[in-house]
Parts: structure tokens; sequence; C-alpha cells
């Protein structure tokens, strides 16, 4: 069953998060951008008359200004990623979300915040737990080393699994891994499992951006799809 929402989305300005927002527009739901450069966004989402922008980064704001951007908020999507990859925040999308879900237990909703959080199939569920090969282990292990962004994206994995947890009045968690990303002009069919089906380093599917965003924006605005996959890392292919 669709809902009416209010929306927060975080990297609104990305490949993802920009058809995240185009597409909850087009389906009438009220989304707030918070951005560092609205000039990124496209008229269509400017001017739309249920987009609303708020120019900032939440790592910057007092914790007053992000209560009362998450207050009355029923879905939070994360997008973002590092545009550079040694960036001086090395936990961009970790301490985001912290501030942001510290935020959310502070103002104490009346039902659940959704939560989702866009991740990669190179991070593991450790609550299943995943196998993987040796080879792959140890190729994750040099990326995590050498790339701070997968190491971001694995501590903010960690973050909801043990911290937020399962069972938080105030937060529901969803957290999205892609597999190889890449461009689409439509939405076209995909696949959603529990696990990686194929070995994310050695012989990677492939997920466009637009279905990606057409998930989250499922998962923001169709119960059923949420009960499905809360509390869950669900991985996204496009159909072969």
């Amino acid at each position: 069953m669709t809902i009416s929402t209010r929306n927060l989305i975080l990297g609104g300005t990305g490949a993802t998060g920009k058809l995240l927002v185009q597409q909850l527009l087009d389906q009438e739901h009220h989304v707030k951008v918070i951005v560092r450069t609205p000039g990124k966004l496209s008229e269509a989402i400017l001017n739309h008359k249920n987009s609303e922008i708020v120019v900032g980064n939440v790592l910057d704001m007092s914790n007053t200004e992000i209560k009362e951007h998450v207050e009355g908020c029923t879905s939070i999507a994360s997008c973002l990623g590092h545009s550079k990859i040694y960036s001086s925040r090395r936990r961009l999308v970790t301490d985001t979300a912290t501030r942001l879900c510290d935020a959310i237990n502070e103002t104490n909703p009346s039902s659940p915040v959704r939560f989702i959080l866009m991740n990669s199939t190179g991070c593991r569920n450790h609550d299943i737990p995943e196998k993987t090969s040796l080879g792959e282990r140890f190729v994750v292990g040099l990326v995590r080393s050498l790339i701070p962004p997968h190491a971001d994206n694995e501590a903010a994995l960690e973050f909801f699994r043990s911290d937020v947890g399962q069972e938080n009045s105030n937060i529901e968690w969803v957290i999205v891994r892609p597999d190889n990303l890449t461009n689409a002009e439509t939405i076209t069919p995909y696949d959603l499992y529990p696990s990686p089906i194929r070995s994310a380093i050695f012989n990677p599917g492939k997920t466009s951006r637009i279905n990606v965003a057409a998930f989250f924006a499922e998962l923001m605005t169709d119960n059923e799809m949420w009960i499905r996959w809360a509390g869950q890392m669900p991985v996204v292919y496009n159909c072969e």
C-alpha cells in the first residue's frame, strides 16, 4: 500500500540521489533536500511545489538545526558518497547517519522513521553471515586499507547493524547494496536478494542508478515493500 510521505534526502545532487528526488516528486510526495550546492539541482526540482531545499551540510549544523530538519519526516534516505577519495571527512557517510539518528532519537517520533542507506555489495552483512572466497576477502581488505570511502561504507553499515539495531522504537532501517552502478534513462525490471549471488570483485553484476532510486522510492512509500526488507541489507541487480 502506497502512503503519503515526507522525506529527507541526503546526497540529492549525486548521480543516484537526484533521480530519487525526482521520482518522489513525480509521485507527489514532499521532499526536503539538504545540499551544499543547490545549483546542481534541476529546475524541475528547484521549482516543484513539493520540494524544500536546505543549503548546508549536516556535519556543520547544530544539534537543534538537525532536529528541526528530521522532525515530521516519515523517511530519510542517504545517497551520500565521497566526491574525493582522500577527503578530510573520511567518515562522511557514517558521521552523517550518526548525527541524524541521534536527532531522531531525541525527537522521539510517534512512529518509527524509515532510514534507507545506500551502500555496496563490497560490504558484508555479518548478521547472516555472508561467505566470500579467500581471494575476495584479500582484495576487500586491501581496498579497506587503501580506499577510505569503502571503510566508511563498512562503518556506516555496522552503525545501523550494531548501534541502531533491530529493536529501536524510533528508527527502522534498510541498507541497499547495489552492485556495479551504471547509467540508464528508464527504470527496468530488477531483482532483490538478501545477499549477493555473485562475487562483487571477480564477477560483479550491474545495477542502474535509476533502478536503485526506484527501489529507494518504493521502500519510502510502500508499506508492503518496507515490511519485507526492514532491518535487512538487500542487494539490487538489474534483471538479465
